[in-house]
């Protein structure tokens, strides 16, 4: 179903807000609403949110507030400070819109954006996002995995790794005027890394449709790597034999490595990882390696050394 935004969804299909704020009779799983239409009743709502609780992709860690999620961002194409992109970005246009699926692989295609919703079953997952600034969130997402692409697409064997890029229209986002970055944006992962049942192409948050300063109409989620390796706007996604040249990678190598997994134990040269600040929480926490999902991905990165290939 194509997601739709919230004022054009009636009051009677949208679940009633004393159920969806229930958070802890629902172990924090309030986001899990159907994508597409929102849920048309109470026990349909009951029953996604029960299934996104029990997801062994989702953490049942409290959400971060919608309103936190959506005004505290970084997204340099609209700003460098964290309120610029939610100020900034509203007058994005994301349709139309293609994503163009390139490379090596033997099926190239050049997707409408509804059409390639409609095309892969979209599934509610609470992921933690750690940010390598030092904070955290956790935030209900609305995606499919992007191993079903991939799957679609048929990589060849000379398909070694993803790249993304983000739009480049310094008309629309003004912080591609200024010369932050070297524009487009550009991120990059290892071809496994991208077939893990963990990265996700989302579409929404908390049931709704993405918004624009989170990374409408598309965007990638990677859960154990720093936010900053989960491009946002995407319009290409191309297979390749080499290592993706980033953006951040190429403004600063030292700083911010290719695989940029967090990890407590390597300290970003101005800073420690060792705690992070929960958005919403007074006091700092540990931080986990792998941002807690070690158990699912700690084997793609086996007998690699993590501080030299930070």
């Amino acid at each position: 179903m194509l997601i739709r935004s919230a004022s054009d969804i009636p009051s009677s299909e949208i679940t009633p807000e004393a159920l969806y704020l229930r958070r802890r009779q629902f172990m924090q799983a309030g986001a899990a609403v159907a994508a597409g239409a929102l849920l048309p009743g109470v026990s349909e709502a009951s029953a996604r949110l029960a299934a996104a609780m029990n997801s062994r992709y989702s953490t049942t860690e409290p959400q971060t507030p919608y309103k936190d999620v959506t005004t505290y961002n970084n997204y340099y194409e609209f700003g460098t400070d964290k309120s610029d992109p939610a100020e900034n970005a509203q007058g994005l246009k994301t349709r139309p819109w293609t994503v163009s699926i390139e490379g090596e692989i033997k099926h190239p295609k050049v997707w409408d954006i509804d059409a390639l919703i409609k095309a892969f079953p979209l599934e509610e997952r609470i992921y933690r996002l750690r940010c390598v600034e030092g904070w955290s969130m956790v935030i209900p997402w609305t995606g499919f995995p992007l191993a079903s692409l991939i799957r679609q697409a048929e990589p060849t064997g000379n398909a070694k790794y993803v790249e993304f890029t983000t739009l480049l229209d310094p008309a629309q986002m003004p912080g591609q005027r200024r010369a932050v970055l070297d524009w487009p944006y550009v991120e990059g992962l290892r071809l496994d890394e991208a077939m893990h049942p963990l990265t996700l192409l989302a579409v929404g948050l908390y049931g709704q449709t993405l918004p624009n300063q989170n990374g409408a109409p598309i965007r990638l989620v990677v859960p154990w790597k720093y936010g900053f390796k989960s491009a946002k706007a995407i319009v290409r996604i191309r297979f390749t034999d080499r290592q993706p040249a980033t953006a951040w990678g190429r403004a600063a190598p030292s700083e911010y490595g290719f695989y940029s997994n967090v990890n407590p134990a390597v300290d970003h040269p101005r800073w420690s990882q060792a705690k992070e600040r929960r958005i919403g929480d007074f006091f700092k926490r540990d931080t986990l390696l792998f941002n807690g999902y070690g158990d699912q991905i700690a084997q793609l990165y086996r007998g690699m050394d993590l501080r030299k290939y930070y």
